[in-house]
Parts: C-alpha cells; structure tokens; sequence
C-alpha cells in the first residue's frame, strides 16, 4: 500500500467538525443503570475524542463546532483549551439549544450501552456560515464524524466543510460513526453517507456502518472488497473496515489489504475504542507510516481506552502507546 501525502505546509495537523457533548460515564461498574446512582463527567462525542486523541499524541488539533450557553458548553471548551485544541472554530449558541448528553451503563465489559440524551443539542445547530474555511485550509486532515450530517443546519455546515477540504488540498477522514437514535429513517441515513464518502480520501467504518452506507449499492454479500472498490472509484486512498474482536482489514487503492493487529486488554467498557484507534490509525499515516504498523498503533491505543472508565481522559500519549506495545509482546 502506497503511503499517503499530506500536505506540508499547513498551520494545523488536524481539524475536526461535528458533536461536543458530556459523557456520564457509571461508577457502579456490573450494574443496571437502573440501580447505578453516580456518574463520572468526561467530555464526549467520537469527532471530540478523536481530536484530543491527536493533540495527546502531539499533533496541533483545531475543532468547528457548536456549544451550548451553559455551564456544559463552557466544561467542553475549557476542557478542550486545556488539552492544546484551538476552539477558535467553535461558536456558542444563543437559541437555548443544551448540550447533549451520554449516560453509560457497564454490565459487563461485554454488556454496555448509552443512553442519550439529544433533543435540541446545540451541536446540531451549527451552520454553514459558522464553518471556518481558513481553519480548514490551514490544516493538513479534515475529520468529518457521520453524527453530524443527520440534522441541518449542521449536515449542510459539514457538506461546505468538506467542499473547503477539497478545494484547499486537505485531506478528509470520514469516520461514520453511525448513531441509529439520530436519525429518522435509513434511507435518509444512507443518502447523506454517501455524499461524505464520496468526497473522502480515508473511510472509517465498522462492518455494519458500511452496510448503513451501502444500502441501495447491492453488496447484497457483505463483501469487504465491494466495499473498498466502490469507494477508489472516487477520492477514496484507504478504506478502513472493522470486524470487532476480529480486528480490522485496510484496503489501498492499489489492491492491497492489510489486517490490524489485536492487543490484550483488561476490558472495562466497549465505547471509546473506535475513536481511539482513529486518532492512533490517522497519527501514524501523517507520521509517514505503512497502514499496517498504523494500524497496530491505533490497535493498541485502543486496548488502552478500553481498559480505562473514561474515553476522552484515557486518550494515551505516543509513550503510553509505545511502552503498551512492548509490554504486550514481550507477555
């Protein structure tokens, strides 16, 4: 597999749009939420954890989104200001639109859910004219997260994103990030994936996120290799697959594919994987990296988050994630 090109004379390394919201994670760990009475505040949403993943592992990360007046929206910001993450791109809304809210339940490390929270999220208010173009031609990687395109203004503030993207030489990662809660109906689900995909350079996808994607593409099978076919024949350079415990393929547009590999983890809880083995993933492709040693890079890091009871806090450093890979193989 070819290695991919970012540009090299860009202000930001990362830049993502989409959710900012509170994640209430369970201190009650192997109970029903039903019986669990605390919780532990973390700042969430996929594109938010993957952007303090990247500025932990000292990449210079921007984020364009929408907070809510509250005291929520001022936790993201500050939280995120702290972590090095420009918030110049986020506005705050005046309508009285809340932040929304995520509240985990941990049966088991096998048995998790969420619980939503996300009637007039303020996320979903940003539009178009609060899209920063400068802030995305000054960086290398544009991350478009698949939650935001479910409701305008916002899924219009994301499509000028990605024109910007493209018309500045940035790169686009399309994470999809299917959140079935958000959205009215699969059909519009499918129609708006498809306008994010075929404007991507990278897609990041489980297996049944893509067949979200693919509804109306008759990959009646299922077929990996569908899948990454259809999506070179546009911008697509890396198509990235997931298959759970069964570890994850990465297909080139020269017809390679490449499996990721799998780290032993002491499971607490399932979410945050995904957004973690992204920022692993995309940090070691701008690091010049084959897509099989970045994915094990993201593999690991991943196995770090969900060994943690937070996802944004437990987002690890290179060090972290290097010295986690040379303890796992020398077990």
């Amino acid at each position: 597999m070819e290695h991919v090109s970012f540009a090299a004379d860009k202000a930001f390394d990362f830049v993502a749009i989409g959710r900012l919201c509170i994640d209430l994670n369970a201190n009650e760990i192997n109970r029903p939420m039903e019986e669990t009475m605390t919780f532990t505040k973390y700042v969430g949403g996929s594109p938010a954890n993957i952007s303090i993943g990247m500025s932990r592992l000292g990449m210079k990360a921007a984020f364009i989104g929408k907070v809510a007046n509250d005291q929520m929206g001022r936790f993201i910001l500050q939280y995120l200001q702290t972590n090095g993450i420009e918030t110049s791109g986020i506005t705050t809304d005046r309508t009285g639109a809340v932040t929304g809210l995520a509240f985990t339940e941990i049966k088991s490390p096998e048995d998790c859910s969420i619980l939503m929270y996300r009637d007039n999220a303020a996320d979903l208010l940003l539009a178009p004219g609060e899209v920063d173009e400068s802030l995305i031609a000054g960086s290398k990687v544009l991350l478009v997260s698949g939650t935001a395109l479910a409701k305008s203004p916002s899924r219009e503030a994301v499509l000028l994103a990605l024109n910007y993207a493209r018309k500045h030489g940035t790169k686009v990662v399309f994470d999809i990030d299917y959140r079935p809660y958000s959205w009215a109906t699969p059909e519009e689900t499918a129609i708006y994936y498809h306008l994010a995909a075929e404007k991507s350079d990278i897609i990041i996808g489980t297996r049944e996120e893509f067949d979200m994607l693919e509804r109306f593409d008759g990959n009646t099978t299922r077929s990996d290799e569908f899948t990454a076919a259809q999506w070179f024949g546009c911008h697509a350079e890396i198509v990235v697959i997931k298959h759970g415990k069964d570890g994850s393929i990465a297909y080139g547009k020269d017809g390679s594919a490449h499996r990721g590999s799998i780290f032993p983890a002491k499971v607490i809880k399932t979410f945050g994987a995904g957004d973690s083995y992204a920022a692993g993933f995309i940090y070691g492709l701008m690091q010049g990296w084959s897509a099989s040693r970045s994915m094990e890079f993201g593999s690991a890091s991943a196995s770090i988050v969900i060994s943690s009871h937070s996802c944004s806090d437990a987002m690890p450093t290179v060090k972290q994630v290097e010295d986690y890979m040379l303890a796992s193989k020398q077990v």
